[in-house]
């Protein structure tokens, strides 16, 4: 069964690898690279758009999405579910609901991308990363020097085109959704916790785990359990 992975904002396909060693003696694994980011230089995709170009990309199976690469990854289930027979996502949501606070997030989405133009793309890594999200990274596990890859106009059209502030809520479409679901958290980021339960109360066949020990980067900081159950959802 093929397996098609799309990574979270300031990563590159090559977050996945220590995934697809593990998992490529068993499935046939591949991982893109996002618009903005890696070798995808064209930024400028809507999510809608980013869907579009996953479908284009992937071979027909699994998809699998981290964060950013979760809503991109839902929007290509939705717009082209011949092409994900499962689905699974690793701390993702189906977008905001209230219309001023998407629209702040928007705003300060935006204050981000001037704020990557303005410092380059080393100093904002840095200090991304020491949000309190990416706690449970190690120098070792945060990829630093893959993240550094990414140019600044990349990061900046990502966030100004498909940020989270950009994305129409989708939770009244969940239900559309025909192909199993497995939805991945870590327990110690409540915010995608709730998200991640609230995904699944929506969904037609989803399945919820949540990983101990973990925060929002679970296939990073919890790589065996990750795996684990990846393998047993896709077998």
């Amino acid at each position: 069964m093929p397996i098609t992975f799309v990574h979270g904002f300031t990563q590159t396909s090559r977050s996945w690898d220590h995934v697809i060693d593990v998992l490529s003696p068993h499935f046939s694994c591949s991982s893109l690279d996002a618009p903005g980011h890696g070798g995808s230089i064209n930024g400028e995709r809507t999510l809608p758009e980013c869907g579009d170009d996953i479908a284009e990309s992937m071979t027909a199976g699994i998809l699998v999405g981290y964060s950013m690469g979760a809503r991109m990854a839902l929007h290509t289930a939705l717009q082209h579910p011949e092409m994900v027979t499962k689905l699974v996502l690793v701390s993702g949501t189906a977008g905001i609901d209230n219309p001023s606070e998407r629209s702040g997030r928007r705003a300060s989405d935006n204050e981000l991308a001037e704020r990557i133009m303005s410092i380059g793309v080393q100093q904002f890594i840095s200090e991304w990363l020491a949000l309190p999200m990416f706690s449970g990274l190690t120098s070792e596990t945060a990829q630093v020097s893959e993240r550094l890859r990414n140019s600044p106009e990349g990061l900046s059209h990502s966030l100004r085109f498909a940020g989270t502030g950009t994305q129409e809520p989708l939770w009244n479409r969940l239900r559309e959704l025909s192909m199993p679901v497995l939805l991945i958290t870590g327990e110690n980021d409540e915010k995608f916790v709730q998200l991640a339960r609230r995904l699944h109360e929506h969904m037609l066949s989803s399945q919820l785990e949540i990983v101990h020990h973990s925060g929002h980067t679970v296939h990073l900081e919890q790589p065996k359990e990750f795996i684990r159950l990846l393998t047993e959802f896709a077998s």
